[in-house]
């Protein structure tokens, strides 16, 4: 065993030399391959498949199916302001009325019905538009407004340009599953009444 192991003056035979190199280059060899494996996976992760970007989905906005109808033949400045359709649903019918003229001292008011469709069955909002002299006016309507309405079930600032112009406010509707939105903006007050899961979004997009 001693001659396998050593040379003739006692120094290690070629073998064990042979042998020594050969754990050593498998040691560095498994050192290089964990630095390779941090490099790769912890830092700085060039290995780490990137997350597919999310796609974001934009749903269209809905257009009205029926055209705008119904508008007076010598209409006001205010109710030339009113939209021809707001989502989707069309104007069908502008008729005056003139309650917040007579109870709430209004330059004038009008009835408006948007639908979005032209029979019995079709989906409907109301929208009752009033216009005031000053906002003191049109401030002073709208909290009678809100009042008669009942209780809130939510409210906030309506915003033009990033500055406040006005309020509005929601409240239930006289029947079930219908939602009033009121709301001022500047010297205009208007109240938009109809199903509670079209109404919100009706007012949001309604463009006065």
């Amino acid at each position: 065993m001693s001659q396998a192991r050593t040379g003739g003056n006692g120094r290690p035979s070629p073998e064990v030399f042979r042998r020594r190199r050969i754990v050593v280059a498998s040691a560095a060899g498994a050192l290089v391959l964990v630095v390779v494996l941090l490099t790769a996976f912890v830092w700085p992760g060039f290995a780490k498949s990137e997350p597919e970007p999310q796609a974001t989905v934009t749903a269209p906005v809905p257009t009205p199916t029926i055209s705008p109808s119904g508008r007076p033949k010598d209409q006001t400045a205010f109710v030339k302001a009113q939209p021809d359709s707001v989502l989707a649903l069309a104007l069908r019918e502008v008729t005056e009325d003139k309650s917040w003229e007579d109870d709430a001292d209004a330059v004038e008011s009008w009835q408006l019905v948007y639908a979005d469709g032209a029979g019995e069955g079709a989906t409907t909002v109301q929208v009752h538009a009033g216009q005031w002299e000053d906002d003191e006016a049109a401030t002073a309507a709208y909290g009678a407004l809100v009042k008669a309405a009942g209780e809130p079930t939510g409210e906030g600032e309506v915003s033009v340009d990033g500055k406040a112009t006005g309020a509005y406010v929601v409240t239930p509707g006289s029947t079930e599953g219908s939602a009033v939105v009121t709301w001022r903006n500047g010297t205009a007050v208007l109240q938009a009444t109809g199903p509670a899961d079209v109404v919100e979004g009706f007012y949001s997009a309604y463009p006065l």
